[in-house]
């Protein structure tokens, strides 16, 4: 037998014992690999790290239409240590803990607008931020006027199993004052209005375009010298650029009008007619990633990053076509948003760092 032979011989009985070990000392093998896991995760604490200023975390760049890839719209704002939440759609609570970041130190939350897509996932925000935190009141959550309706009903829903967590847990773990959500309503602002100002955190509320869904908004985010919008669902909004004026950041949703029309074709062809239809429907009250490079020109600020993305891109690959040549019509960076995306504005700086908390 020659030397190489040999070589394969013993490479490929090496390899046999490892294989058969790995399937006789599967169980055991598993249970460390479970135990390092689970302690690797109770350890993560992604605010721990973060450096003085603000941060926005994507938890949530989808929309309605099921995707693999995106939960419904979600956006973690992060001042020094104080964590916010803007939307709460479907897969929001899971992701934020996917992150690394608590949802038991969730301070607050500001709702843009009561569709389905940015509240039907704020029953296990409000559970997992009850359950986890040691906090002594209701989630506050500011929003529009109707932000009581939805809140109340929320409330209503999950009456029964709140209480039964605290007949199991205890009070000391579930206090019943702690469960829920608290609503704090503010006017359809006729003009950029300071509804929150508190630990150096001032967030401005202003009015956008997406009739016949009214009121809705969105938020600007002041902290240390940098600044963020996040725009909510909209139309073009002048609104909006006024608004974000000198920002650094704009996160935009956004809707490649000519991809819906294709799918709303093909949802004709399949049959689909009704759903076919909606698509149409949602060509008027959101914006293109064009738009929302215009505006981000028009308001002058640093990056634009676009959520609430539709249709869904599965692959980076599909971005080009999904903007569609908004590149030429703003200067700075556009970057098709992904859940668990972070940037970072660091106080005291003008750069924008950004990478992934997945």
């Amino acid at each position: 037998m020659t030397k190489g032979k040999r070589t394969a011989l013993w490479v490929a009985t090496i390899l046999g014992i490892a294989l058969l070990s790995a399937w006789l000392f599967q169980r055991p093998i598993g249970l460390w690999l479970f135990e390092r896991a689970v302690e690797r995760a109770a350890a993560r604490d992604t605010l721990k790290d973060l450096p003085d200023g603000l941060h926005v975390g994507l938890c949530g760049t989808g929309s309605p239409l099921p995707s693999r890839e995106r939960a419904a719209s979600c956006t973690v704002v992060i001042a020094g240590k104080a964590l916010f939440v803007v939307d709460a759609g479907e897969g929001a609570a899971r992701n934020i803990a996917q992150m690394g970041l608590p949802n038991g130190r969730i301070k607050a939350m500001f709702l843009t607008h009561f569709h389905s897509d940015h509240i039907d996932g704020m029953g296990p925000m409000m559970l997992l931020r009850w359950t986890a935190s040691g906090n002594k009141s209701p989630l506050p959550v500011y929003g529009p006027s109707g932000v009581e309706q939805v809140i109340a009903g929320f409330n209503a829903a999950y009456a029964l199993d709140n209480g039964y967590r605290t007949a199991h847990h205890g009070e000391a773990i579930t206090p019943p004052a702690a469960a829920g959500a608290t609503a704090i309503a503010f006017a359809l602002p006729a003009a950029p209005t300071v509804i929150y100002d508190a630990g150096g955190l001032r967030v401005t509320a202003f009015a956008v375009d997406h009739r016949p869904v009214q009121p809705s908004v969105g938020y600007r985010f002041d902290y240390k010298g940098r600044s963020l919008v996040v725009s909510g669902d909209t139309a073009p909004s002048s609104t909006l650029e006024v608004a974000s004026k000198g920002a650094d950041l704009l996160i935009h949703e956004a809707l490649n009008p000519a991809m819906v029309k294709t799918l709303a074709a093909k949802l004709d062809k399949a049959g689909r007619n009704q759903t076919a239809q909606i698509m149409r429907d949602i060509l008027d009250y959101h914006a293109s990633p064009a738009q929302a490079a215009d505006s981000a020109r028009v308001a002058g600020v640093q990056m634009l990053v676009l959520s609430h993305v539709v249709p869904s891109m599965p692959s980076p690959y599909l971005n080009a076509a999904f903007l569609d040549g908004a590149e030429d019509r703003f200067d700075g960076p556009i970057i098709v948003g992904e859940d668990g995306q972070y940037f970072s504005l660091p106080a005291g700086s003008k750069t924008i760092d950004r990478g992934s908390w997945f």
